[in-house]
Parts: structure tokens; sequence; C-alpha cells
């Protein structure tokens, strides 16, 4: 027997303890639904209305039949719209928690943070070719809060491209492109895992809805994800792109669905459920999952796909359990204990 170098264990032993979810509801009201849930009584809202009050709020609400629900839409106009009457040289129409919001939606060092959501670029949708951002983690206070953490971005290129960017400090890089064109037209489905500390994983995984297709994944359990002096990190939604080549934009509507922000938190090393932990074992082609010191009180064994799917479930009895998981294809999973007083949690990496 040999330990199976191939799959990377992420040693996040986690407790579930916090999900805010925003869900559309229908027409009307969209700006108070959003404010109600992501920062009650101030302005999560960063919208490009002042400069284009006839044409009212940017971000509505309709009824979308291939989800068979209520989304919410994101307009942009190449012109009159910019950034909050500040900017002019960019527009920007986003979403986001702040200082204002609630607690269990700022990540702070020793949380890790799973952030869900859906959404979808129209047919023929245009990226600048400086950026087009859809998503961002921001870190918030010290010197270098103004790069964000981690992007989601799309770029006009030959062919556009779908891009993942990352800045530990003040200067990104891409961590991973793709084609955008399989992105278009399609409802997609995003889970993004991090751990919020000096060396951190991260893990972001893009499903196409209509069939399960995984169109975008990337993993790495050893990043930096706190910044001198920060106080919390933020996520962002919504359209955030450039001017400064307008020729190659027309106006856009980008619809979004189902946000999802879990909170869990790392145990104290000093606790002795935070020494258990996750070893491989390859025997020829088999793979076993081999899960020692299983806390007293644990019944059940799941696996779950990021996108929160349960595929596969155990009960155990034994101090220690042995797992074929040899049916999981290569991926990010979300192994659970739970028990009438354990629940916890690691997250695996099988490339």
């Amino acid at each position: 027997m040999k330990y199976l170098n191939a799959v990377i264990i992420l040693f996040l032993t986690l407790e579930i303890y916090g999900q805010v979810r925003l869900d559309a509801d229908g027409p009307g009201n969209t700006y108070e639904l959003i404010t109600s849930v992501l920062a009650p009584g101030y302005n999560p809202i960063e919208v490009p209305d002042c400069g284009h009050v006839d044409f009212g709020d940017h971000i509505d609400e309709l009824f979308d039949a291939e989800l068979n629900t209520n989304v919410f839409r994101f307009y942009m106009h190449v012109t009159p719209d910019n950034d909050r009457c500040r900017n002019f040289d960019r527009q920007r129409n986003e979403i986001k928690s702040y200082s204002r919001s609630p607690d269990n939606l700022l990540g702070v060092v020793g949380e890790q943070v799973i952030y869900k959501w859906k959404f979808k670029l129209a047919d023929g949708f245009q990226s600048s070719p400086n950026f087009t951002h859809l998503h961002q983690l921001k870190s918030v206070g010290g010197p270098f809060d103004g790069m964000p953490m981690y992007t989601l971005t799309t770029r006009k290129g030959s062919p556009d491209r779908l891009e993942l960017r990352y800045a530990e400090i003040d200067s990104q890089i891409t961590l991973k492109r793709t084609d955008l064109d399989p992105f278009i037209g399609t409802w997609l489905e995003v889970s993004e895992v991090i751990e919020y500390g000096t060396s951190g994983a991260y893990a972001i995984e893009i499903k196409r809805i209509s069939d399960g297709a995984v169109l975008f994944e990337y993993s790495n359990d050893d990043l930096v994800h706190w910044r001198q002096d920060a106080e919390f990190v933020r996520p962002k939604w919504g359209i955030y792109r450039s001017l400064n080549n307008p020729q190659d934009l027309r106006d856009e509507q980008v619809l979004f669905a189902n946000f999802s922000v879990e909170e869990v938190e790392t145990l104290s090393v000093g606790r002795e459920s935070a020494k258990r932990t996750f070893y491989i074992i390859s025997e020829g082609t088999k793979r076993n999952l081999t899960l020692k010191d299983v806390p007293e009180g644990a019944v059940l064994i799941r696996i779950y796909t990021l996108d929160g799917k349960q595929v596969w479930m155990k009960k155990i009895n034994e101090r220690e359990s042995i797992l074929d998981i040899s049916s999981l294809s290569k991926g990010t999973y979300i192994i659970r204990l739970s028990g009438q007083t354990i629940n916890q949690s690691k997250l695996v990496v099988m490339p």
C-alpha cells in the first residue's frame, strides 16, 4: 500500500453555524428586498441610477421559466451609466455586504465561508478587453483594500475568456482562464469555498444547470487570504466593467438568483476534534479514504458536492471508518460527520 498523492486533502475541520440566503420574490421593491438581507436599514446596493434617472431602478425581478422561479435582473447601459456619479471611466451595478452588514456576512480570520449563487449571461454577451467583473471578494481595511482578493471576470479576446484572478496584496495574477462561449446563454451555478487566514484553502466550481456539467473549477490549499490591518472580507456580485473601449460593449442584462452565504468556523486547535485527520490509501486502482479518530456520537458520514448535492452516505459505529470513494469523479467535495451532538466537515479535492 502507498499514500495516494493524487488526492489533495484540505484539512478544514468545520462547524456549520450560519447561513444567509437572498432569493428574488417577484417584481417590485427589489432594492428593499436586497437591503433587508445584506444590510438591513442601510445601503448595500451600488447602482448607476443617479446618472440615469429616467430609466429607474437598475436591478429588478422577473420570473424565469428555465429555473421556474423569480430571479434578479441587473441592467447596464453603455451610456449614460457610470460608477455612482463618482467615476466615469467605468460603470458599476453591484450588491455587496459591508461594514453595516450582519457579522455572518463578513469573513474574518479563522472562518471558512461557502458562497453560492446562480447567474446567466445573455446570448451575444459582450466583454470589455479591460475588465467585466461579475463577482469579487474584497478585503476591507488596511493599505491594500482597493485591490480585490478574488475576481471572477470576463475579457474580450480571441476567444473571449472567463478568468479567475487573485491578489495576495496589491498585484493580481490570473489563476485560471477558459473560453467564455460555453458560459453564454445558459444558467450557471457557482460554489465557492474559502478559508480566511494567512494560509488558507480556496475552491470554486461553476456548473451548467441544464446538465450538471462542470465548466470551470479551481482549487488551492495554501494561499494568503488575510491582509495587513484588514477588518473583514466581503462578497460582491453584479456587473462592474471598464468604459475605456465602449465600442466593444453593448447594453446588457445579467440574471442572478439564489445568493447564499454560509459561514463555518474552524474548531480551536486545542480541542480534541481538531486533531482528527483524513488520509488516503491506494490499493491498486481502488481509492479508499480512511477517517481515523471518529468522534463519539457521530452516526453518519455524508459526502456532498460543493453545490450541496449528497452523493454518498454511510452509517458508522466505530472510531475508524474506511470509505470507498472510487465511484466519485474528480472535483471538490465536502465530507460531513453528523450525530445528535456532532456536525463536522472536511473539504476534499480529488483531481
